[in-house]
């Protein structure tokens, strides 16, 4: 099994076949919407390929060392930027081809007229040990 990261953006992918900003959308098409992710994450608890996900706020902070003593520097939230995550899920699937192939799925969620969205989702595969030598 290898685990795989999918990444919803908010902006900063290319754009998406349906693209009218969530923002304005109705109440009922966020609703449906949000109902495909939770019914997709939960078949995939079922066949047991499903390891966590969550949406996230548009707002945040980088932040990062700045010396020993000295307070951590943030910047943020993002004004400046164009790349936003909308939220993420982790898979652990027997196969590129497989996690392919749910990110295809996840990409038709339902967006503004409940026609999918055909958005682009950034698929990561998670950093492995190098295999150890043993001689």
């Amino acid at each position: 099994m290898a685990k795989y990261l999918l990444l919803k953006h908010y902006r900063g992918a290319p754009a998406a076949v349906n693209d009218v900003p969530m923002d304005q959308w109705t109440p009922a098409e966020i609703s449906a919407h949000m109902q495909y992710m939770r019914d997709f994450a939960a078949r995939l608890e079922g066949t047991g390929e499903f390891v966590d996900g969550q949406a996230l706020a548009p707002e945040g902070t980088f932040v990062r060392y700045d010396g020993e003593g000295r307070p951590p520097v943030t910047d943020g939230p993002f004004a400046e930027t164009k790349d936003l995550i909308a939220g993420w899920m982790v898979i652990d699937v027997d196969s590129y081809d497989r996690a392919v192939e749910l990110a295809g799925e996840l990409s038709a969620a339902p967006g503004a007229g409940g026609k999918p969205i055909h958005e682009w989702l950034e698929l990561r595969p998670f950093l492995s040990e190098p295999p150890t030598i043993t001689e």
